[in-house]
C-alpha cells in the first residue's frame, strides 16, 4: 500500500489494495516516511476506514490527534461488548468513542464534572444501546486507575445509537434524541396518561421513528399512494389520527420538511397500538 500522508509518527492515509483511501495506525509507521513510498505491513496494527462519506484529512487528523493507548483502549471494550450484546462495527463509531473516552479521562484527571442532561431520555429510548454502552464502559474502567463515572455510558450509547443508523456527526442524534422525548411529551398530553417506553408496541414505534430520522435525511419518506389503507386506518383510528397530525406538526417544524401521508398513516398506527396497549 502506497502513503499519501503523513500526520505523524504513529497514524498514516493510505490507499488499499481495493483502492479505498484509509487509515493506517501503528507505531514508527510514519517515521522519516514520505507520501509515495510504501508502507510497512509489519508495523501497521489498526485500519481504520472513512465511512459516510468522511473526509479523510479530517479523519486521519482526528486519529493523529488522539493517544495510541485510548485508540487500542476503545476498539478492545467495544469488540468485547460485541461478545455479549450486537454493536455496530464501525471505525466511525471506534474514533468517535476513542475521542470521547480520551476527553473524558482528561477531564476526570481536572476535577471538571459533566451533566448529561438526556440521561433520562437516553435510558427510554434506547435501552438496548445503552446496556452495552455499560458493558463497553466497565471494560474501560477495569483498565483505568481512576474510573470513569457511571453517566458516561450516555453519551457512549449515544454513540453506539449514531453508529448503527450512520447519520453523519453525533448533533444529529442528539437532534434526533430530543425530538423522541418532545413526541412523547405530545402523546402523554394529548391522552392525559404517561406512555410506558419500555413496552413492545413503544418499542416499535422508536424504531419507526428512527428509521424515519434517517428515511428524511436521505430524501426517501415512505409514498407507497395507499390511499385505500389511509382512509381505511383514518377511520378506523380517529383518534389516533388526530394525534398523528399533532406528531406530525412537531416533525415538520423540527426536520424543516413535510411529511408524506403514508408517513402519517404509520405514525397512525404506531399510536393506536401504544394506545390500545396500554388500555390491556
Amino acid at each position: 500500500m502506497e502513503i499519501l500522508r503523513v500526520f505523524n509518527n504513529n497514524v498514516v492515509l493510505s490507499r488499499d489494495v481495493n483502492g479505498r483511501e484509509v487509515i493506517l495506525t501503528g507505531r514508527g509507521l510514519g517515521f522519516q516516511v514520505k507520501p509515495g513510498q510504501q508502507v510497512d505491513p509489519a508495523k501497521v496494527t489498526r485500519t481504520f476506514v472513512p465511512e459516510d462519506g468522511r473526509n479523510t484529512d479530517n479523519f486521519g487528523a482526528m486519529v493523529a490527534a488522539i493517544p495510541p493507548e485510548h485508540l487500542l483502549l476503545a476498539d478492545q471494550a467495544l469488540e468485547a461488548g460485541r461478545t455479549q450484546m450486537p454493536i455496530p462495527s464501525s471505525s466511525v463509531l471506534s474514533i468517535a468513542l476513542a475521542d470521547h473516552l480520551s476527553f473524558a479521562i482528561k477531564r476526570q484527571s481536572q476535577g471538571l464534572s459533566f451533566d448529561y442532561p438526556l440521561r433520562a431520555e437516553v435510558s427510554h429510548l434506547y435501552p438496548s444501546e445503552l446496556a452495552a454502552a455499560r458493558l463497553v464502559l466497565a471494560y474501560i474502567n477495569a483498565r483505568l486507575e481512576t474510573p470513569l463515572v457511571a453517566d458516561e455510558a450516555v453519551p457512549i450509547a449515544l454513540h453506539i445509537v449514531n453508529a448503527g443508523f450512520v447519520t453523519g456527526d453525533l448533533s444529529y442524534t442528539y437532534q434526533m434524541t430530543d425530538v423522541f422525548a418532545q413526541l412523547f411529551d405530545v402523546l402523554e398530553h394529548a391522552y392525559e396518561r404517561p406512555f410506558d417506553r419500555d413496552t413492545v408496541n413503544a418499542a416499535r414505534f422508536i424504531t419507526h421513528l428512527r428509521y424515519f430520522f434517517v428515511r428524511a435525511k436521505s430524501g426517501r419518506q415512505l409514498e407507497e399512494q395507499g390511499s385505500k389503507l389511509q382512509a381505511a386506518i383514518v377511520e378506523s383510528y380517529p383518534d389516533a389520527y388526530s394525534t398523528a397530525l399533532k406528531l406530525q406538526s412537531v416533525l415538520e417544524l423540527r426536520l424543516g420538511e413535510p411529511l408524506t401521508d403514508d408517513e402519517v398513516t404509520y405514525l397512525t398506527l404506531h399510536v393506536a397500538r401504544m394506545v390500545n396497549e396500554g388500555r390491556n
